[in-house]
């Protein structure tokens, strides 16, 4: 979000410059890809025929029984049926209990040349490639079929490969998540910029699992270590298709790959929902209430709406004028610039209840003397000492090619004596500011260091930024939040901006034409995160139509961390989206994220003040809790229900233009268990 105050039509912002990273990240074409694998059943339940997910299901309670082996083939018992193993081929076919088969996964894309023997080991199968230098175990585990595929040599695997039947429809964490119909015209699109492309799940998801559905029954997917391993998605025959890709690497400790499957229901959140089950079962799931124990002050999120402010909305006297519109619970941030809020308007809003908290980023170092914002500056030689660079020696430019990206392990190492995160810390909250949003650091995009000194791998940047969110969160007690978090970043964070957006390629081309979208001028305001702005329709297509939007990320990470809408896309920029943003927000129980400044301070806060006050008792009451049911209450998908906390809280949303029942199109119902009526809201009346 920084930019230089004298020259802001030559700078990036944040928001800019990780938009070139992601783009660069999710631009890359499709190949034939690898992973090994394993599988699960979610309990799940249907309601008027269409979508529902029940209770997670349970991780204990089912006996895993020992593989059954046939010949070059090997039966393991999930939970709700069986799973074949072709040892020829890699082949992974699922037997439901009802006798229905469903395509687990399709043959490894590479030749791996005759197997050897399976052996039979108590519960656990075992065999090998010997061309390949490959060796799988397999065992049937907790329900699921756990795979895994160890290489002594550094290669690459494509699989498992998913091929869901004309009417499937694919799972995907992209953002909070999608819902992907197959055979779907424009899915099967370059409009949609889902074909032909590859993300990693350590960065490009937000959660490292996904799945399908096919008429009652679906399979999902669970990669529990991402780094390493990527998600690639092509169109063959006008149907959507999946193929995860994995490199073995003894330089980044990836020469073991394991997959988790499972036999799940029809459920379009299934896969999520089983997710979570394996977090619970493994002791990763760490939950919002716990983090409220040890640090109250997190507990002032429950209920707020977030925003980020600009020129008079940083003072004390903007503070008041909010509070005086109505804004009860807030987290209220600020931009690294040379204005950060002082301690005046920091005492104002922590005195009306708010959290306050300066945007920093430990990822880029510039030249102090040159440098475009406070937080690339660092002291002494850290610029250029401690850049991330290449086997050749070559430093990783930063973003949009300012400076380089600071390496994770040359800070970890230099850090007991040098203190500099700790002194960077110390300074930009001085003004008294009791929260903190360290950008970057949760994105997931890692880093390979093979500078003389800090060399690091990808998994160990992972471990040093965990390590750091770490000490700001539980040693320093701020309420601490960062980018687009993945599921592997959760159990450190308070909250997270981005990951609720499921960002399409075309973004980044749109963001950069300043004529429509806005610069980064001027400072007070700058049009980027102000000008009201219209999505080319695809790109509003593939990004917000609630038809295609499903609460993957809720369903396996919510009452652990609040998720919220990208920055530099806030409720007030995208005027034709606002309605089925705020029903999302009702019906996800995730707050709406802001932008205020110098000239919508009073409308916007109005507007804000209005949702604010709505969402106040729906996120008290479920904030803390799990959500427990999703269902499509309409063939078409324009009417939805969410449970959480098993009827604490449910909400229905019709995002259609007809009623139903008694709920009006673009209005949204949500009931709190004990009171007699709903909460309703109906957003384009609020406008």
């Amino acid at each position: 979000m920084n930019y230089a105050k004298s020259n802001s039509s030559q700078t990036l912002p944040r928001e800019a410059r990780h938009s070139d990273i992601a783009g660069a990240r999710r631009r890359r074409r499709f190949r034939t890809y690898g992973i090994a694998a394993a599988v699960v059943l979610a309990a799940t339940t249907a309601s008027a025929g269409y979508l529902a997910v029940a209770e997670p299901p349970s991780d204990g309670g089912t006996p895993d029984a020992p593989p059954q082996v046939h010949g070059s083939t090997v039966d393991f018992t999930v939970r709700g049926g069986t799973a074949r193993v072709d040892t020829g081929s890699l082949r992974v076919t699922g037997r439901a209990e009802d006798g229905a088969s469903l395509p687990v996964s399709g043959a490894a894309a590479q030749q791996l040349g005759k197997p050897g023997a399976v052996s039979v080991d108590g519960d656990t199968a075992r065999w090998s490639y010997p061309d390949k230098k490959l060796t799988v175990t397999a065992k049937s585990d907790h329900g699921r079929l756990r795979m895994t595929v160890h290489s002594d040599a550094d290669q690459k695997l494509s699989w498992p490969s998913t091929a869901p039947g004309a009417d499937g429809a694919l799972q995907i964490p992209r953002g909070e998540g999608l819902r992907v119909p197959v055979s779907d015209t424009f899915w099967n699109s370059g409009d949609a910029g889902l074909k032909d492309s590859e993300v990693e799940l350590s960065g490009g998801l937000t959660l490292p699992a996904w799945g399908y559905t096919q008429g009652k029954h679906g399979v999902s997917y669970i990669v529990p270590e991402e780094v390493g391993t990527s998600l690639g998605f092509a169109s063959k025959g006008d149907r959507l298709n999946s193929t995860a890709r994995h490199e073995f690497s003894r330089r980044e400790q990836t020469r073991d790959y394991t997959v988790h499957f499972s036999l799940t229901g029809s459920s379009s959140v299934s896969s999520a929902a089983d997710y979570r089950s394996y977090l619970d079962a493994h002791g990763k799931l760490r939950s919002l209430a716990r983090k409220i124990k040890e640090n109250p002050e997190i507990g002032r999120l429950l209920g707020a709406v977030h925003a980020y402010a600009w020129g008079s909305a940083r003072t004390a006297k903007g503070v008041e004028e909010l509070h005086e519109l109505g804004v009860s619970r807030l987290w209220l941030g600020y931009d690294a610039d040379d204005q950060p809020m002082d301690k005046a308007a920091v005492r104002a809003a922590q005195g009306h209840g708010y959290l306050v908290g300066p945007y920093d980023s430990y990822a880029n170092g510039q030249p102090s003397k040159s440098a475009d914002n406070p937080s690339s500056k660092w002291p002494g030689s850290v610029y250029p000492d401690f850049c991330v660079r290449d086997w050749k020696g070559v430093i990783k430019e930063g973003f949009g090619g300012r400076g380089c990206y600071v390496s994770s392990q040359a800070f970890k190492q230099a850090e007991p004596g040098k203190h500099y995160l700790a002194d960077r810390a110390k300074k930009i909250t001085s003004n008294g500011a009791d929260s903190y949003f360290l950008d970057v650091d949760a994105a997931g995009e890692l880093f390979t260091d093979s500078s003389e000194g800090h060399r690091m791998n990808k998994k160990q940047d992972r471990a040093n930024r965990l390590e750091r969110m770490r000490k700001l969160a539980s040693d320093d007690k701020y309420v601490l939040g960062s980018e687009s978090a993945g599921a592997w970043a959760a159990p450190v964070l308070a909250f997270n901006h981005g990951g609720q957006t499921p960002v399409a390629d075309g973004l980044w081309k749109v963001e950069k034409d300043k004529e429509n979208w806005g610069g980064y001028a001027p400072q007070g305001e700058p049009a980027f995160f102000f000008k009201e702005a219209e999505l080319p329709p695809a790109l509003a297509k593939a990004m917000y139509d609630p038809r295609y939007r499903v609460p993957l990320y809720e369903t396996a990470l919510h009452g652990s961390v609040i998720n919220t809408d990208r920055w530099e896309m806030p409720y007030n920029k995208l005027p034709a989206q606002k309605t089925d943003r705020a029903l999302m927000s009702a019906l996800y129980n995730t707050p709406l994220n802001f932008t205020l400044g110098d000239k919508n301070l009073k409308s916007t806060g109005k507007e804000m003040a209005t949702l604010q006050r709505y969402f106040e008792p729906l996120h008290k009451a479920a904030g803390t809790e799990r959500m427990t049911n999703f269902r499509r209450l309409t063939a078409d998908g324009t009417v939805q229900r969410s449970e959480f906390g098993d009827g604490k809280l449910t909400v229905t949303a019709n995002f259609g233009k007809k009623a139903y029942g008694s709920l009006p199109g673009g209005c949204v119902d949500a009931q709190l268990k004990n009171e007699p009526r709903p909460h309703r809201l109906c957003p384009a009346q609020q406008s």
